[in-house]
């Protein structure tokens, strides 16, 4: 560990993950989890996700807004054109676009069941690291950027089990998928039914219950539903490690950035030695994680952070102003949360359905800097590894 780190003492070597020369993680005797990059030093991560290079982007070139803003990373979805100009990225491994993908009611998933897809998964993690093996400037690795892991049992619709039970026959997870449930069920549609509670007389009732959108929600199925997820998620994380631990060994793995998070039967499986670091987002951070996690897609321009408070005595503000003040404290809390080791803003460009103050990119449609956001922003990232060094690995508040 470097001297000038400002951080006394040495890290555990029995936590240290990555190789020496590229970026690495590894848990301080503190407590903290931190990246150390290719020079040894203690680093946490905020980066900026979908950073473009458009002709729109004004006089100045992107990677050095993200510099003036406090930002020391490029997220997901970065133009490619960006890299090598100074700033660490993330990459994506992609694999959804390895073989055969399950698509459902918020669903996509490749066929991980299948068995050419390891081989397949190989091959393509071979040609997707050919051109960045050895760099030291890739933070690390996504294996996807656009999965979903299906529905919650609150919305009423198939979930992920569900789905895999109405696929084709072509689908491998079709198979794995029905040899699953009535492993657990003898062998048979009737116990299954049952212990379902719902009129199953053969398979052909399960496809027809997702044709017309009706989810199985049952107390029996949802235990089963807990435990196909877990199985997907493990397969899916063992998989995906092997092949890019074949094709990059000397780069850190991500995990997955799934489009609306995880449930908990998922993350249990997005962890050490499956994955290095466990992407999630900020409201699946609590008291309980225990590290290291980039949170990503963090943006206080949502609801949860401008709603109005529901207690009749609190002191009236405005919704920019109680978005301001509850996404700072959101953000400082991050920073000093000893299993985050970084960050990700939600976006740099805004949606053209969204409108300021309450959109989340950091750049307007038109081109011109949101400094709504970028304000705040840039003052509490230029302090986090300050606030970060000061907490230690005391206690800290639950994330949102």
């Amino acid at each position: 560990m470097a001297a000038n780190s400002g951080l006394s003492g040495e890290f555990k070597a029995a936590t240290m993950r990555g190789a020496a020369g590229f970026f690495r993680v590894a848990q301080h005797r503190s407590g903290a989890w931190w990246l150390i990059d290719p020079a040894g030093e203690p680093w946490w991560g905020r980066a900026v996700n979908g950073v473009d290079a458009a002709a729109d982007a004004g006089p100045e070139h992107p990677v050095a807004q993200l510099r003036r803003w406090g930002a020391n990373a490029l997220g997901a979805g970065a133009a490619a054109e960006l890299r090598g100009d100074g700033l660490p990225f993330l990459a994506n491994a992609d694999f959804c676009a390895a073989g055969a993908v399950i698509r459902g009611s918020r669903v996509v998933l490749p066929d991980v069941f299948d068995p050419a897809w390891a081989r397949a998964a190989r091959t393509h993690a071979a040609a997707k690291g050919a051109d960045l093996a050895g760099r030291t400037d890739v933070l690390g690795w996504l294996t996807d950027t656009g999965i979903e892991w299906g529905e919650t049992a609150a919305s009423g619709r198939p979930m992920l089990l569900q789905t895999c039970l109405s696929l084709e026959p072509g689908f491998a997870a079709y198979h794995a998928a029905w040899e699953f449930v009535l492993a657990g069920h003898g062998g048979r549609i009737e116990p299954l039914a049952r212990a379902w509670q719902v009129p199953l007389a053969n398979r052909e009732g399960v496809r027809e219950l997702t044709r017309g959108d009706r989810g199985i929600g049952s107390r029996g199925y949802l235990r089963d539903e807990a435990r196909w997820a877990r199985e997907f998620a493990r397969r899916y994380f063992m998989l995906t490690s092997a092949a890019l631990r074949a094709a990059v060994p000397e780069h850190l793995i991500f995990g997955a950035r799934a489009r609306r998070g995880s449930d908990p039967a998922v993350r249990r499986e997005a962890v050490y030695p499956a994955v290095d670091v466990t992407c999630g987002r900020a409201d699946e951070v609590g008291l309980g994680a225990t590290g290291p996690v980039w949170v990503d897609g963090f943006s206080w321009a949502k609801e949860a952070f401008w709603a109005a408070p529901t207690a009749r005595r609190a002191r009236k503000s405005t919704s920019v102003e109680r978005m301001m003040r509850q996404g700072r404290a959101a953000l400082e809390q991050l920073a000093r949360h000893p299993a985050v080791v970084g960050f990700a803003w939600s976006r740099w460009r805004d949606e053209p359905a969204e409108q300021p103050p309450f959109a989340q990119g950091l750049v307007h449609t038109n081109g011109v800097e949101a400094r709504e956001h970028t304000e705040l922003l840039t003052e509490v990232n230029l302090r986090a590894e300050n606030l970060r060094r000061a907490a230690g690995a005391g206690k800290v508040a639950e994330c949102r």
